[in-house]
């Protein structure tokens, strides 16, 4: 039966792509049959890991804390591409700046817990948190982004990235208010226990990615411009600094 890898939810469409010719290379890689499947929202996708139906992840940041303190994870690697989030308005819309929100305000996001959590602090400086907003769950952020254009929602929470590699014509009817700059929260690649063992052949494998034009090209598909290996004690950091931000 082959492993199974999957990646966060929150990566944008133009990279699937990407990520298949990722696995591909994988596969190669380790010499063994592995099976990618995406999910359509973080729910699914925690479901099949509650079941031990995932066996290496490129993970976010709020994710990972759970897959490697409860289910055996260990960290290989992280591209080095900061998590932050940023918060959206409409662009011909009334608001301008965060501190012209009132309680109310109606907040479409997904459920990427990081990115909600770090929005959510944002909205510290005109005095809104979750008992005086209201909370519009979305699948996708193309789905947060509608939810904003259709005017369904006042503000929308996005991981950077994803607000980013939004099309030209979707962007172009909204605007950015505020962007998170925390610089050390990051997604990364992990494997579970029945992989743990190959951390170290992997780790070098993915560093040694940006040392050749088809490695750079891959990486280029997946929005990175290299791996860099993750130690334990990084990903404790990182793991205590989510936690830390939660309290």
């Amino acid at each position: 039966m082959p492993y199974q890898f999957t990646v966060s939810p929150d990566f944008g469409p133009d990279q699937l792509a990407g990520w298949h010719i990722f696995n591909t290379w994988l596969q190669r890689q380790l010499e063994t049959d592995i099976h990618f499947e995406t999910f359509d929202n973080f729910d699914s996708q925690r479901q099949a890991i509650a079941k031990d139906q995932v066996d290496i992840i490129y993970a976010n940041p709020y994710d990972a804390s759970f897959l490697v303190r409860e289910k055996g994870f260990v960290a290989v690697a992280t591209p080095q591409k900061p998590d932050e989030t940023t918060i959206v308005a409409l662009a011909e819309g009334p608001t301008q700046s965060i501190e012209e929100l009132t309680p109310g305000c109606k907040i479409a996001q997904t459920d990427d817990p990081d990115i909600s959590m770090m929005g959510m602090m944002m909205l510290e400086p005109a005095n809104l948190d979750s008992n005086n907003t209201v909370l519009l769950p979305q699948n996708s952020y193309i789905q947060v982004a509608k939810a904003l254009i259709q005017g369904k929602a006042d503000i929308g929470f996005f991981l950077t990235d994803a607000f980013d590699s939004l099309s030209t014509l979707i962007k172009g009817q909204l605007r950015s208010l505020v962007t998170s700059d925390i610089q050390v929260v990051s997604h990364a690649l992990l494997l579970g226990p029945e992989l743990a063992a190959r951390k170290q052949e992997l780790s070098q494998k993915l560093a040694d990615m940006s040392n050749d034009a088809q490695g750079n090209s891959l990486l280029e598909s997946l929005g990175f411009t290299a791996w860099t290996p993750m130690d334990e004690e990084e990903m404790e950091f990182m793991i205590d600094l989510i936690e830390a931000l939660a309290a």
